[in-house]
């Protein structure tokens, strides 16, 4: 199947966002309601349920944070240092334009987009880097724009304030409270993963309509330059950099594909926070959150083009290295041309789970009906 079979629904989603808002057909006043539901409830039961049921072993792969991390670590750098001595700025200004071209939006962009074409094997490595945005990022860019003396906190204060924040977030949350959830080994009840999994199925559609809904076009016209700049270091190098270490390291495809993703999204909306909360660089970070959303819809689709034979090998890896055709998400997320022998057998293995799923039904219904089902259920199991 093509790229633009998978990443064209994605982006169409934005899209119609950003019709029904310009046309008035949606308030775009709603979009901040749709991303409270998204970022409060929807991603992490999308996170918690991915990081639960992960194997310990494989919940933290140094290649990739060394990737993801090291990239981004180096385009803040390579910003600040240009802002601080090549365009005079001071400490705060550098600080947030190099937050700007290096802080990305993992969590509300990243992760839906992964989650929607690459399936829930793709969710973990974004949750790591929506994890290391959070955790290390975010509280590098106040302490930086602190040391300034630009905080409105006692100097006491402010480092529990911080810590409260960082701890309590629901990305950052939900993941901590996922692996301590599968180094504890335990299953997630039934019932329990249904009603998580309600929740995680409306992230992407919910997330992605907010971003068109609340995009603004108005919003690009200051400092326009500048912004420009920011934009092509956040959409272009970043990527670029993080692709290199990725190879450098050896990432498998999957993760490859995650990390460059994840550089690749928009600027994240916390820098605007950010720069709101401490009065600095307010227009430029502004202009450059919308050009950076805006033109992201082309970017993205530019690296998955560039990654489709990392995506072949993702497909194919999933295909061989399990043994078995993949069914529900994963199949409808990583398509792979069934013959007829594959095609009988994954409906055949959709039936099990259904008859499973029927069992699981009889043991809680009443007495009086019990008996029936479960001769149903033997029935059809004599057809499987």
């Amino acid at each position: 199947m093509e790229v633009a079979d998978l990443v064209v629904p994605v982006f169409a989603v934005i899209v119609t966002g950003w019709l029904a808002g310009w046309l008035g057909y949606i308030s775009r006043s709603l979009a901040d309601g749709l991303v409270h539901f998204a970022y409060n409830v929807a991603m992490p039961a999308l996170l918690f349920i991915t990081v639960a049921q992960e194997p310990a072993r494989n919940l933290l792969e140094w290649r990739f944070l060394m990737a993801f991390g090291g990239g981004s670590v180096l385009c803040f750098a390579l910003v600040f240092l240009a802002a601080r001595i090549a365009w005079g700025c001071d400490l705060a200004g550098s600080t947030i334009q190099g937050m700007t071209a290096a802080m990305t939006n993992t969590g509300f962009v990243a992760l839906p987009i992964l989650h929607s074409i690459y399936g829930q094997p793709a969710v973990l490595p974004a949750a790591i880097a929506t994890v290391f945005v959070a955790a290390v990022m975010y509280p590098a860019s106040v302490i930086l724009l602190e040391s300034e003396g630009r905080g409105r906190h006692g100097s006491s204060a402010r480092p529990l304030l911080l810590m409260k924040q960082i701890v309590l977030n629901p990305m950052v949350l939900s993941t901590l409270v996922g692996l301590a959830w599968a180094i504890a080994g335990w299953p997630i009840p039934v019932p329990i993963a249904a009603y998580l999994n309600i929740f995680a199925g409306a992230l992407t559609p919910c997330a992605l309509f907010a971003i068109g809904l609340g995009l603004s076009v108005e919003g690009m016209r200051s400092k326009l330059a500048a912004s420009i700049a920011l934009t092509v270091v956040k959409l272009v190098i970043m990527p670029l950099v993080v692709y290199g270490l990725c190879v450098a390291s050896g990432l498998n495809p999957l993760y490859t594909i995650a990390a460059v993703v994840c550089a690749a999204v928009p600027t994240a909306k916390t820098v605007f926070i950010l720069a709101s909360e401490y009065k600095v660089e307010e227009e430029l970070v502004t202009a450059t959150v919308s050009i950076t959303t805006l033109l992201s819809v082309v970017t993205l689709l530019g690296w998955l083009y560039a990654l489709s034979g990392l995506s072949a090998q993702v497909q194919r890896t999933a295909q061989v290295g399990t043994g078995r055709i993949l069914t529900g998400d994963k199949a409808a997320n990583l398509p792979i041309p069934l013959s007829d022998t594959d095609a009988a057998a994954r409906r055949r293995g959709d039936r099990i789970h259904q008859l499973n799923s029927c069992t699981e039904f009889v043991t809680s219904s009443p007495d009086h009906i019990r008996f029936a089902l479960r001769a149903d259920i033997a029935r059809a199991q004599l057809k499987t």
